[in-house]
């Protein structure tokens, strides 16, 4: 025999690409219009004045100014109250 005999296949081997997720510009900083704040999956982070919300829920500047973040309460469906993170632009 010569030659090596089938080893199977590995499943393990492939890897998905970074996605680059997170917070861009942090409380205090200074975004010029249309910079991206903060890119999520989901609405971890609510758009406050001045900020808007991407398809990808990717929240970004539309006027020039200072990030904040601050929280708001928020009442749920099920009539529970929890923090909600909201991000502004002054």
């Amino acid at each position: 025999m010569a030659h090596r005999k089938a080893g199977g296949t590995a499943k393990n081997l492939r890897d998905s690409q970074p996605k680059y997720l997170g917070v861009k510009i942090a409380d205090g900083g200074s975004a010029r219009a249309g910079a991206v704040i903060v890119r999520q999956r989901g609405t971890h982070f609510a758009p406050g004045t001045n900020v808007g919300v991407g398809k990808d829920h990717t929240l970004f500047a539309l006027k020039e100014g200072t990030v904040s973040f601050t929280t708001k309460r928020k009442r749920r469906f099920d009539d529970r109250v929890t923090p909600q993170k909201v991000v502004s632009v002054q």
